[in-house]
């Protein structure tokens, strides 16, 4: 099939691209030409690159007719944050295509009332992207579910993998808290360490995405949870980091007013939107009707990007 990808270049295209051509796709990778994969492959040879500003072309009303110019049988979306701009994609495509997916996130839930969270629980989310995120997912199945229009949502976790920073045992980005941790230094994490997080490794939302056109009947008009197959407390990710470097984890708990004081603003923010949604997510779903399976656990996939960060040196154990 001909297969556009919009915003391939990004985390999780890096690992989706290759993953097509392997499959004997032809795929047309849209983005603004600024990035290259974080991982390099021979097959990127045989991606055609189109090079397109989404933001400015939307607003001219110019992108989704040079998306259908390129007449693609799937697109996958990457990169879609607002509800106007999938209703400017599906109104340009409607009647074109196959398959439409488009890459959701785990913070359409907002707090969950059971765990592991699954799909058919009600929405709740809070914050601008989870709140747009969810507007896109109701508005795409609708117009799967009601008029037609192939689409398929899935909602990666928090993405991790080398090439990037990744979300740390305190809740936000700074790679000292890895160095600690390997020192035998102590952390402070806020409240009990009990909230929880859920990574996944970009190779394994590129599963996802490849499952979900391998199984068109059951991934239409559906969304599904793209993460692994657990969660971390807060707690317990420390403790293992910690381990990884034969440390015991020197924690130290404290109430949030008191934790956020010891951080700068925008780790405090950070921090507060991750333990805020403490997201859990079943795969059940995702296993049953699309065959998948991660690879990588959590603990598995944070210990390949930190050993990335350490070779490059961002990480000085």
């Amino acid at each position: 099939m001909r297969v556009v990808v919009i915003g391939g270049t990004g985390h999780v295209g890096t690992y989706l691209v290759p993953r097509l051509v392997t499959a004997g796709h032809e795929v047309i990778c849209i983005s603004r030409g600024q990035r290259e994969p974080y991982q390099p492959h021979a097959v990127w040879k045989k991606v055609q690159q189109v090079v397109i500003d989404r933001s400015a072309e939307e607003e001219a009303g110019a992108f989704g007719p040079q998306v259908r110019e390129l007449e693609p049988d799937v697109v996958i979306d990457m990169i879609c944050f607002t509800l106007e701009s999938a209703r400017h994609l599906v109104e340009s495509l409607r009647g074109r295509l196959q398959h439409f997916v488009s890459c959701g996130t785990i913070w359409v839930h907002g707090p969950s009332v059971e765990v592991p969270t699954t799909e058919e629980q009600p929405r709740r989310p809070f914050g601008e992207y989870g709140i747009q995120k969810a507007a896109i997912e109701a508005y795409l199945l609708d117009q799967a579910r009601r008029h037609g229009f192939p689409a398929t949502v899935l909602h990666p976790g928090h993405i991790v993998g080398p090439g990037w920073a990744l979300l740390n045992p305190a809740g936000h980005f700074n790679p000292q808290v890895f160095e600690r941790l390997a020192r035998g230094e102590q952390l402070a994490l806020p409240n009990l360490g009990m909230e929880t997080v859920h990574h996944v490794h970009a190779a394994d939302v590129a599963q996802a995405f490849v499952q979900a056109l391998a199984n068109w009947s059951s991934a239409v008009g559906e969304s599904f949870h793209a993460v692994s197959p657990a969660a971390l407390t807060l707690r317990g990710y420390a403790e293992s980091v910690a381990a990884w470097f034969g440390q015991p984890a020197r924690l130290r708990f404290m109430p949030w007013e008191e934790w956020r004081a010891t951080v700068s603003e925008e780790e405090a923010a950070a921090t507060w939107d991750h333990i805020a949604h403490s997201p859990n997510c079943s795969i059940a779903k995702a296993r049953r009707l699309l065959d998948y399976c991660p690879r990588y656990s959590s603990l598995q996939a944070v210990r390949e990007a930190v050993e990335w960060l350490m070779e490059k040196g961002t990480i000085e154990v």
